[in-house]
């Protein structure tokens, strides 16, 4: 593989199925790449995913792959419910929405890079014809929680997965063109008094997030993995009164917690941020 200036390359994009969203991230999540959503738990990245695994089966008229998706998962159990209710308000030009999300669950990282060892295979001849355009992994962090030890033994072998995994995804990514979704999780900035002594990768000198400063999980090593970085984050105060969200086949009007979802680094991408909110239906 040789080095690639995004910038130099026509992407074609996966709709988040919001043009707000979609045009934060200038059009959607690129193909060919990796992007990752990071965020605590309970913020929306799960939600993102399982609405770009619809979002891929629509057409490029309205901003889909016209693609089914591959969804690897490492959190129990897999969220079908949620996924078939968001189905009900997709309009698919599949009769069987549901038969074009592969689902795959992993509970290792040597498990995950024994399917991505395989994937071309399934990306060069997918089960049912329709060309599997989305990989999502969801989420990279839950697999490196409990199996690795805080020595130099085990952080060497954890770095090196990563470069492993994230070598095979931007592989597949550049041979076979997919967006590739990853997401990861927070944890706590510890304070220290020379805050000037902090790491700071992206835009961002610190996240916060329910009132906490904190950081994507797994360290530098897997931060220089993925080429492009989102935050999810959401806080503890509510709207200062209930929001009209416009549309008549919307539940109305909203008065829950405030969430936002900005970008830390990206190749293609300026430092921005929105706000968004969580329906039933989706975002």
């Amino acid at each position: 593989m040789r080095p690639q200036r995004l910038l130099d390359i026509a992407t074609e994009k996966c709709t988040l199925g919001c043009p707000i969203l979609d045009d934060l991230l200038g059009g959607g999540v690129p193909c060919g790449s990796v992007t990752e959503f990071a965020g605590e738990s309970g913020v929306g990245k799960t939600q993102l995913c399982l609405q770009l695994a619809l979002c891929a089966m629509l057409p490029p008229s309205r901003g889909g792959l016209s693609a089914a998706s591959l969804y690897i998962h490492s959190e129990f159990p897999f969220p079908l419910p949620r996924l078939r209710h968001l189905s009900f308000h997709f309009p698919s030009p599949f009769p069987s929405p549901l038969d074009h999300v592969l689902v795959r669950g992993v509970h290792t990282a040597d498990e995950l890079l024994a399917i991505l060892d395989r994937l071309g295979d399934l990306l060069s001849r997918p089960p049912s014809g329709v060309p599997v355009k989305l990989i999502v992994i969801d989420s990279i962090a839950a697999l490196f929680r409990s199996d690795f030890d805080n020595n130099s033994v085990d952080l060497k072998r954890r770095s090196s997965l990563f470069f492993m995994i994230a070598g095979k995804l931007k592989e597949h990514a550049a041979r076979f063109g997919p967006a590739v979704v990853v997401t990861n999780q927070a944890v706590d900035v510890v304070a220290t008094e020379d805050q000037s002594s902090r790491l700071r990768v992206g835009n961002y000198a610190s996240l916060r997030t329910s009132g906490r400063d904190v950081c994507p999980a797994l360290g530098l090593s897997w931060a220089n993995c993925v080429n492009t970085r989102l935050f999810l984050s959401r806080s503890e105060q509510r709207p200062p009164k209930a929001v009209d969200l416009g549309d008549s086949t919307s539940e109305g009007t909203y008065t829950g917690k405030v969430r936002r979802i900005q970008v830390v680094f990206a190749p293609h991408l300026p430092e921005s941020s929105c706000e968004y909110v969580i329906l039933r239906r989706a975002y």
